[in-house]
């Protein structure tokens, strides 16, 4: 602990020397020293100026309240500052909080930054033989920031000198190969507890959520994704034995409503679709595979389970309903609701009663042919025949695998009540049952343009949430490849696999600035403001296996000549864009 200290304050001298060369007020240390803690209060509101959490906010809404940079000015948009960043996947989160950023670098490294110019304060680097870098985002809490590594240890570091204050590493119910359980999805703060979602890829027994002590990391309750056959839900897996169930993974962190006292986290279907394509046809028996394709709503200090709604059982085609819950109050049939809205991979958005699981309403944002009704008043969904498992022939079934939308998470704007969604518009040749495939049903699945496909691929979707219609889009050739983030300045930002980072007019549409970026943009860009400058953050280089995936079949489509396509020309970096 001495070596690191000493190696700590030689460091944070060296950058006060630099920042006080080039006429920094406040040198870096005194960012350090001047850090407060933070609290539940801060957490349930926020400054503007923060970036606090995986989502900006507990409702996930990717939504910043800064209007520093707007519509008028947005133009004048310029880079501020970089930094290097490792080779490597990886879907990081900077977070913000009192001019100091911490971001998740690959190779298990974890950087504070200086928030306003990139200079490193300190660097922790995780020992570990694991070096998959494939995570969304980290957590602050208190004067400590949560570091989960995908060897499936969990960090809490000293926000001042990159200390270990604990280390745990959670265990799980069987020994699998590397790789097969991980920690993805940034953990969470709520009451008091830190709440961790864990992947479980083709493993036994499946994926669970754990809330840990936020003081000593020691686990205090755990919540499995996959019934139990002697529990709630038990009879929903066709009499599978504990051993032959598995899937519900947790790739994303959950929201909270501190109000009704209830996280809400989504969990991912499952690989093993064979033993469920049948229905054995006994009483009280089914295939639905609870909590496969669920929002689960939970009390974050125990743990205890308070309502599930299931948007899609027995999921053959891995449509992956797990991503993020966000939240709002909105008015239904003229009474207003707390409500919970997500959508899975067939960008068909499923709004719930946030306090009961009660389901809403539903809105189809029409690249999928899988649902052909939507029952209004349980939410239970119609499947067409075509795109179920079969031995006959393929059928073009929509969307492709990885999905109308995926892991990039749409904005919500709760002061204009408008929703941004970053899709793809693709289909697949697909149903014919084979072998070597994703799923053990084995069905073939051939990426294919849409049957009325104009060679667009990409598409921005923005929603009015309170007449649940579809707003303005934005296409490209190309589709997004990351996140959107939303601002008080009337501008919804996102990056493209044409390697551009854009701003959009949020009520509009319309492109207001744009920057060629020499690689991918792959992470979740944020905003924050220190000394009342606002600054735009985005990391490129580090893409994703679905963003690596992605690029090769549109490079395939529209051929390597197109000038859409672009060669990666520059290293891995974040950039950070402020005004002139």
């Amino acid at each position: 602990m001495r070596n690191r200290l000493y190696q700590y304050t030689l460091s944070v001298f060296a950058v006060s020397l630099f920042a006080q060369a080039v006429g920094q007020t406040s040198t870096p240390a005194n960012l350090l020293n001047s850090y407060t803690p933070i609290d539940d209060q801060v957490m349930q509101d926020p400054p503007a100026a923060d970036w606090l959490m995986w989502r900006n906010r507990y409702d996930l809404s990717g939504h910043s309240a800064l209007n520093i940079i707007n519509r008028d000015n947005v133009a004048k948009l310029g880079e501020a500052w970089s930094i290097p960043l490792s080779q490597g996947g990886n879907m990081t989160t900077p977070l913000v909080h009192d001019g100091v950023m911490f971001i998740a670098d690959t190779n298990n490294i974890l950087l504070a930054l200086d928030a306003r110019s990139g200079i490193e304060l300190w660097r922790y680097q995780h020992e570990s033989e694991n070096f998959d870098g494939r995570r969304q985002g980290i957590a602050l809490y208190d004067d400590m920031v949560f570091v989960p590594h995908n060897d499936l240890d969990l960090v809490a570091l000293n926000v001042r000198t990159g200390a270990v204050e604990w280390e745990t590493s959670i265990t799980t119910p069987v020994q699998a190969m590397r790789g097969y359980y991980g920690l993805r999805g940034a953990p969470m703060v709520a009451d008091g507890i830190l709440i961790q979602g864990v992947t479980a890829t083709m493993v036994p027994q499946g994926g669970f959520i754990v809330g840990l002590d936020i003081e000593t990391g020691r686990e205090q309750w755990r919540f499995h994704t996959i019934a139990r056959p002697d529990g709630p839900g038990g009879n929903t897996w066709n009499n599978l034995s504990l051993q032959e169930r598995s899937g519900g993974s947790v790739w994303n962190s959950g929201s909270y409503d501190a109000e009704l006292d209830l996280v809400y986290f989504g969990a991912a279907p499952t690989y093993d679709t064979g033993p469920l394509l049948e229905d054995l046809g006994i009483s009280g028996v089914s295939n639905d595979a609870l909590y496969t394709n669920s929002t689960i709503a939970l009390r974050p200090r125990t743990g205890e389970l308070v309502w599930h709604f299931q948007h899609m059982p027995n999921d053959q085609l891995d449509l992956d309903w797990v991503y993020e819950r966000q939240l709002d109050d909105l008015e239904i049939n003229g009474r207003n609701r707390k409500v919970v809205f997500t959508a899975g991979k067939l960008a068909l958005y499923d709004v719930v009663d946030a306090q009961t699981g009660e389901y809403l309403d539903s809105l189809d944002l029409g690249v999928q042919n899988v649902v052909t009704a939507v029952d209004p008043e349980t939410g239970a969904k119609s499947i067409n025949p075509d795109s179920i498992p079969n031995k006959e022939s393929n059928h073009l079934v929509c969307p492709y695998f990885l999905g109308g939308r995926n892991w990039q998470s749409g904005a919500y704007n709760p002061d204009t009540r408008m929703l941004y969604l970053p899709i793809l518009e693709m289909c697949m040749m697909a149903g014919l049952m084979a072998d070597g495939t994703l799923l053990s049903t084995g069905i073939e699945a051939t990426p294919a343009p849409r049957a009325d496909s104009d060679g667009q691929f990409g598409r921005l979707q923005a929603i009015n949430m309170d007449t649940m219609e579809l707003a303005w889009r934005h296409r490209e050739t190309t589709p997004p490849s990351t996140p959107l983030l939303s601002t008080g300045g009337g501008l919804v930002f996102g990056g493209n696999l044409d390697s551009s980072f854009k701003a959009y007019d949020a009520e509009t549409g319309a492109v207001l600035w744009q920057a060629s970026l020499g690689n991918l943009p792959s992470s979740f860009p944020i905003t924050y403001a220190v000394d009342d400058k606002q600054y735009v953050a985005v990391v490129q280089g580090q893409p994703s296996r679905f963003t690596g995936s992605l690029y090769g079949i549109i490079s395939n489509f529209l051929g390597e000549d197109n000038p859409a396509i672009k060669t990666p020309t520059e290293q891995p970096k974040l950039l950070v864009f402020a005004l002139d």
